[in-house]
């Protein structure tokens, strides 16, 4: 893999694919610190990969939700009887205008 040049130019290419307006102060500010940002992640350039499968989502995903059951019911009665707020066997709400 070819190295990259890390100048002002392809910090300027960076910050238009983020949509960054940059200030002059800002590129010479940035730019220090991309260069450390590149050389940091060089470091995985040089670690050993054969052999390892990828691993695009650490911790495995499992179904959390409980198996769906059937149960009973309650009756419309039992489902009403602490309300106040019903008529004509429904849930009565508030009017909507």
């Amino acid at each position: 893999m070819a190295k990259q040049t890390v100048d002002k130019k392809l910090l300027l290419k960076v910050a238009a694919n983020a949509r960054l307006n940059l200030t002059e102060k800002e590129v010479n500010l940035f730019l220090k610190d991309f260069k450390e940002i590149l050389k940091a992640f060089e470091t995985l350039d040089e670690i050993s990969v054969e052999g390892e499968k990828p691993s695009f989502q650490p911790i495995q995903l499992e179904n959390v939700v409980r198996k769906d059951e059937v149960e009973k019911c309650l009756s419309q009665e039992d489902a009403l009887k602490n309300t106040r707020n019903k008529k004509d066997g429904y849930f009565m709400g508030p009017k909507a205008l």
